[in-house]
């Protein structure tokens, strides 16, 4: 498995936990993240890591800021891209199960690096469901894809 990960200035430490982690269970990992403690814009490691993931240069990504909110906007941004800010490892495990995510993202101010480390060991371990939840994350695909959803359009006529 081979997994992208990106961060800005306030997440250095938590991206190097993460990291390490990873790659002692024997994980490849993408760092495309920084290690200056100069201001770094979010949105690069955001589109760095989207970009790797939709081509399938990694299988999934981590992306890591203060938050985990801008980061994630940003490579929501990227076609094909499902990312999710989890703050707790039962979201991380249903976003992957119900809505089949691709990045999973998180704020170093927000939690702390055990509770990280448990988010990414329960999103990692969690296989999406497809049945009853396909419907719904095509229509994600179709609004990524039209600007548009046939089915809301319907609705309000």
């Amino acid at each position: 498995m081979r997994i992208a990960i990106g961060n800005d200035h306030v997440a250095i430490e938590m991206k190097k936990g993460i990291r390490a982690y990873l790659e002692s269970k024997g994980i490849e990992m993408l760092d495309v993240g920084t290690d200056s403690p100069e201001r770094f814009n979010y949105p690069i490691s955001g589109y760095k890591v989207a970009r790797l993931v939709a081509e399938g240069r990694a299988d999934c990504g981590v992306l890591i800021c203060g938050t985990g909110v801008g980061i994630s906007l940003a490579a929501n941004k990227v076609h094909g891209i499902r990312a999710c800010v989890c703050s707790d490892p039962y979201t991380a495990k249903l976003s992957k199960q119900h809505n089949n995510t691709n990045i999973i993202a998180f704020g170093a101010r927000v939690i702390g690096i055990e509770t990280a480390k448990m988010i990414v060991d329960e999103w990692l371990n969690a296989a999406y469901e497809d049945g009853r939840h396909q419907v719904r994350v095509d229509m994600i695909r179709e609004i990524e894809e039209t600007q548009h959803l046939r089915a809301a359009e319907e609705d309000a006529q």
